[in-house]
């Protein structure tokens, strides 16, 4: 690892009043779905490794978040949005908070929402899936303020419900909110919900931002609904837009960017495919990009050592697990018609949890597709993106969060 990133994770670390081995918003400390812990069983018992607790849930996609020994999960019971904070190592709960929805999905699917919460100190941000955007006392639960987006914005209802996960980049929570009049991505302070700045007229995809330092400086990367749009995070000046889009209508872009030093990869399904950008402030470069190479569905890929790691295809029609090697694009291996999940780097380790509840461990290797463990630890139909935090490993399905004992 270069200087550069070094740096750059350092900075990324501080922007979060966390801890090293917190997961405190989606995707992780980083927002790369890697993990920092090292103190992992990798020899699980024969009946899988231990369950310290299990709680009923209610609807929803989004994933568990945790900071202070704590968990908090945001899910759907009757006609309201949840959110509840746990006690990370027994599952005990600490508080409950929840404002009245009425979404329903056009498709008939889950009607909870999608977007991952974000923890920043004291506070919890949280994204309903009607576009309804709280800031919680993360310590108490009160409700500290609430816009509804889709009032103030005008934005239109996406395919699958709003699911951008609120990121948290110094004073501003940054959403993909795809409005009318410029309102396409827009930041609210943090301390009040008031707009600080919009951007665009990119409508919202089902991606969710993510910042980096390059060159010492900070940039935001926004997937949006045509393509990849590079802003300055203190004031929302777009740097450029490169147009990265389904080639049907009826689509989903849900992949979070993934920034590498100073390369962008950005990938989707339905035609659009992957590619590797090099990053300026006027004009990105391509690096490679096709559409037979690591295109993802929902769930967004790993990098680890110059690899690519994560599921090429749709989610339906039973994705490969793919390795790819960063700097060219080749495909170093395939496991066909693995099925979709989810997956983050642990001790050179990949962390997957498919979406019929498996959680597995296998080497982030070029070489070859080589699982170490496996047990099945909750239901089927999974899409909730899971955290790691002091060796425990948290994950919910339709109805269940689980906390998994890895440590040694």
């Amino acid at each position: 690892m270069n200087l550069r990133m070094i740096l750059a994770s350092l900075l990324a670390t501080a922007s979060l009043s966390a801890h090293a081995f917190d997961w405190p918003q989606f995707l992780g400390l980083n927002r790369n779905g890697v993990s920092a812990e090292t103190n992992l069983a990798l020899i699980w018992p024969k009946d899988g490794p231990k369950i310290l607790w299990k709680t009923k849930v209610g609807e929803g996609w989004s994933g568990p978040i945790v900071a202070s020994n704590r968990v908090a999960l945001f899910h759907r019971l009757n006609d309201k949005e949840v959110v509840d904070c746990l006690n990370a190592t027994n599952g005990a709960r600490l508080w409950r908070s929840d404002y009245p929805t009425t979404y329903r999905d056009d498709f008939g699917f889950d009607a909870g929402p999608r977007a991952t919460p974000a923890i920043d100190a004291n506070r919890v941000f949280t994204f309903g899936a009607d576009g309804v955007l709280n800031c919680w006392d993360f310590f108490s639960g009160a409700n500290i303020w609430r816009v509804d987006t889709r009032k103030e914005f005008n934005n239109a209802k996406p395919f699958f419900g709003i699911a951008c996960s609120p990121l948290v980049e110094g004073n501003a929570v940054i959403l993909n909110i795809g409005g009318s009049d410029g309102a396409g991505i827009v930041a609210f302070e943090k301390a009040s919900g008031k707009v600080l700045w919009k951007a665009t007229e990119q409508e919202a995809s089902h991606s969710s931002p993510v910042a980096a330092t390059i060159d010492g400086k900070r940039y935001v990367f926004v997937f949006a609904r045509s393509g990849l749009v590079a802003l300055q995070p203190d004031d929302g000046k777009e740097l450029w837009e490169f147009p990265w889009k389904p080639r049907i209508q009826a689509s989903v872009s849900a992949a979070t960017p993934l920034v590498i030093g100073d390369d962008v990869f950005i990938s989707a399904s339905y035609g659009a495919g992957a590619a590797l950008l090099r990053f300026s402030a006027t004009k990105p470069e391509v690096i490679w990009s096709g559409d037979d190479i690591l295109s993802n569905h929902y769930a967004t890929s790993v990098h680890h050592n110059g690899f690519l790691y994560g599921f090429d295809g749709r989610q339906e029609q039973r994705c490969h697990l793919r390795c790819v090697e960063l700097k060219t694009g080749k495909v170093r291996w395939t496991e066909d018609q693995f099925g979709a999940g989810t997956l983050m780097v642990v001790v050179d380790k990949l962390a997957i949890l498919t979406e019929r509840g498996e959680l597995m461990l296998a080497n982030a290797t070029p070489e070859k597709f080589s699982p170490i463990n496996r047990a099945q630890i909750l239901g089927v139909d999974l899409r909730a993106h899971p955290a790691l935090a002091n060796g425990l490993f948290y994950a919910r399905d339709k109805s269940t969060l689980v906390c998994v004992d890895l440590r040694k």
